[in-house]
């Protein structure tokens, strides 16, 4: 009976900002320095950011897709900026930002399709009895639904501010921070919120 209700029990901390924040960090880094002038620099940055978070998974064997897709990401970058001439680079000076930001966006909404990535960080704070609950399922598709189109958002607004240069600082700075405040707080609150409209 007791291993029954602990199997019902809706998990206490859904999802960590904190670990979802550390992994968002190198886009977040790479976003904030990236422009024409300086997107090798954001590049290095984010890729030695992301190896430096995620050491101790490294170490254990245990990378999250996110975590592989900035690394792997990022060490491109870095390589492309060694290996060729600015002028064989100026779409990627353009569309950096774009392109991080929509490769962000595809992996949050394909994880949907398997695992919904933001419950890779929960079950690391929540007992394993309440990992296959739907209260936890649930919750962890919606954070990670909610990640996956604050990113697509993103997407389209760094694009409008390569079409728009005039609004560049709407776009590339206004917008995307509104964007991940809303999703933090979407993030911290939601879990709590729904697990007292439905218990």
């Amino acid at each position: 009976m007791a291993q029954q209700t602990a199997a019902k029990a809706p998990p206490k901390k859904p999802v960590s900002t904190g670990g979802v924040f550390f992994s968002f960090a190198p886009w977040i880094i790479f976003g904030v320095v990236a422009s024409p002038s300086t997107w090798e620099y954001a590049a290095l940055a984010a890729l030695i950011a992301a190896i430096v978070l995620s050491g101790r998974d490294i170490l254990h064997g245990r990378l999250r897709p996110l975590d592989i897709t900035g690394i792997v990401f990022f060490a491109v970058l870095s390589v492309l900026a060694l290996a060729l001439d600015r002028g064989q680079l100026v779409w990627l000076e353009t569309y950096a930002q774009v392109i991080s930001n929509g490769l962000v966006a595809l992996v949050a909404l394909g994880s949907l399709f398997a695992d919904p990535f933001t419950a890779q960080y929960a079950r690391e704070s929540s007992p394993r009895a309440v990992w296959d609950s739907p209260v936890f399922q649930h919750i962890n598709r919606v954070l990670t639904a909610v990640w996956g189109a604050v990113f697509a958002l993103m997407t389209v607004s760094t694009w409008l501010a390569v079409r728009y240069p005039a609004q560049d600082d709407w776009f590339n700075w206004v917008v995307p921070i509104a964007l991940l405040v809303v999703a933090v707080k979407f993030t911290e609150h939601y879990p709590e919120a729904y697990k007292a409209r439905v218990l």
